[in-house]
């Protein structure tokens, strides 16, 4: 593999046991309460992602599931975690665009503080504009955030406000792909998975032009194997599935593949990155490039 910095994050995640995981309503197009998973079935195959993570030497800590929250087993939607300058950890929490998941944070952020961790949030309950962080990724010289199908345009400069930080906005539009990790998987510093059909046309091109060197998925496979919904450990990457030609990719820039199946989550619409969240998502809240700059910036795509 060419020499790239590792991701400064993904070493250190949070996760919630699927106790009361099941499928009560509808908010993406995967989700049919007539095909519920089976929930022994899920609990094991969370079970051996958690211990295949903490095997490759991640962290996992673990949030106990609300009864009344069925998709809160997706722990990446709870909040954006980041270092401050002065070494503070602080989570954005999410607001979600459905009411059905809004109550998880209510049990996330508690967790959060008695851990050592300040919170904020760009909205709560029903005001200020939604913001999940399944659309948020500390990448090069920004954060980059999707927006569309669940974050809201506003809420792109009510980040770039608290945190400090470049914020560059990409338009989802692909229903499938309704959170921004369903379409970008970044490996290193250099190197990401990226599907260009979840955005419109100028934001594809935006985020092509972003990475020094994507592997572009089709949405076929994206969607069909939910594989940019990956996380890395070091030189690992941990995926639900590997089409044959992203594999040979991969492996030819010198990652390791391992597959864990979860499927069972699938069912409702995530996979192995949206079961963990890294707790940390930045090493700090200027991106390289951004420190020293009087005022964070937004610039949205499309």
């Amino acid at each position: 593999m060419n020499e790239a910095a590792p991701l400064a994050w993904g070493r250190h995640y949070l996760a919630v046991e699927p106790t009361a995981f099941r499928i009560d309503y509808v908010i993406n197009p995967f989700m049919d309460p007539m095909v519920q998973p089976d929930a022994a079935r899920a609990l094991r195959q969370w079970h051996t992602m958690v211990d295949t993570l903490r095997g490759l030497g991640a962290r996992v800590d673990v949030i106990e599931q609300r009864d009344d929250a069925p998709d809160m087993v997706y722990a990446m939607n709870l909040g954006l975690g980041v270092v401050r300058p002065d070494g503070t950890r602080h989570a954005v929490m999410s607001h979600m665009r459905y009411a059905q998941r809004r109550m998880e944070t209510a049990t996330a952020q508690p967790w959060l503080v008695r851990h050592g961790w300040t919170t904020s949030y760009v909205g709560r309950d029903s005001i200020g504009a939604h913001f999940e962080a399944g659309d948020a990724f500390a990448f090069g010289d920004s954060l980059v955030v999707g927006y569309g199908p669940r974050t809201e345009e506003l809420a792109l400069k009510h980040l770039a406000l608290d945190l400090g930080v470049r914020v560059r906005g990409l338009r989802i539009t692909h229903p499938s792909m309704y959170h921004l990790d369903l379409a970008f998987c970044p490996l290193d510093e250099r190197r990401a998975l990226v599907c260009p059909e979840a955005l419109d046309g100028p934001s594809g091109e935006a985020l092509l032009a972003l990475v020094p060197e994507p592997l572009v998925l089709t949405a076929e496979e994206a969607i069909g194997t939910l594989c940019a919904n990956s996380v890395v450990v070091g030189s690992t990457i941990v995926m639900p599935a590997c089409p044959d030609r992203v594999r040979t990719q991969l492996e030819a820039w010198g990652f390791d593949i391992v597959l864990v199946d979860v499927s069972e989550f699938h069912k409702a619409g995530g996979s192995i990155r949206c079961l963990t969240n890294p707790v940390v998502a930045g090493s700090t809240t200027s991106p390289p490039g951004t420190a020293g700059r009087s005022r964070p910036r937004v610039r949205t795509t499309g």
